[in-house]
């Protein structure tokens, strides 16, 4: 798995001409976690494919993921266009698929995921990414709150899975 620093340093080296494209784990931990907005800090539009939308929606209406993104301006369904070879050789899931083949035909897209398979073939491939622990830190850096901390642990509480051997060296990257 790639460290925290070196997404967020490949996140600020990339030249990022194209909104960033999200797969299902942050939609769904943002919004459990009354966080949803932080996604914005990725893109002040965010892509989401038809097959992740697929996956969110399946959760049924009353889920606040769901919700959230049916309610949300700033959010576009997009189609697959198509999927990478370079990506399909990785045998990843279909969300994570069709995000990260979304970023190889748009250079320059940041892809936000969690899933630690498409976080190594993002590096593999050169795309830059972020995930959800990144969004949380970067609202920190960006003076948007004050403290991680209690965001972090907010993730938790909704079922995102974050190791202590991550959480703290990322946390000390913004001073906590």
């Amino acid at each position: 798995m790639p460290s925290t620093s070196t997404s967020i340093n490949s996140l600020r080296k990339s030249p990022v001409s194209e909104p960033p494209v999200v797969n299902a784990s942050p939609l769904i931990y943002l919004a459990h976690a009354d966080l949803f907005h932080l996604l914005q800090l990725a893109g002040s539009l965010v892509r989401v494919p038809s097959i992740v939308a697929e996956e969110v929606r399946r959760r049924g209406p009353e889920d606040p993921t769901v919700r959230a993104i049916e309610a949300t301006a700033w959010l576009q369904e997009v189609k697959p266009e198509a999927i990478s070879l370079q990506v399909s050789s990785w045998r990843l899931g279909p969300g994570e698929t069709s995000v990260l083949s979304w970023a190889v035909l748009h250079p320059g897209c940041v892809v936000v995921l969690d899933d630690r398979a498409g976080r190594r073939c993002a590096e593999v491939l050169g795309i830059p990414m972020i995930g959800t622990l990144g969004l949380v830190l970067r609202a920190k850096r960006m003076g948007q709150i004050s403290v991680a901390r209690p965001l972090v642990e907010r993730l938790r509480e909704v079922g995102m899975y974050l190791a202590d051997r991550v959480v703290e060296p990322a946390l000390r990257l913004v001073g906590e």
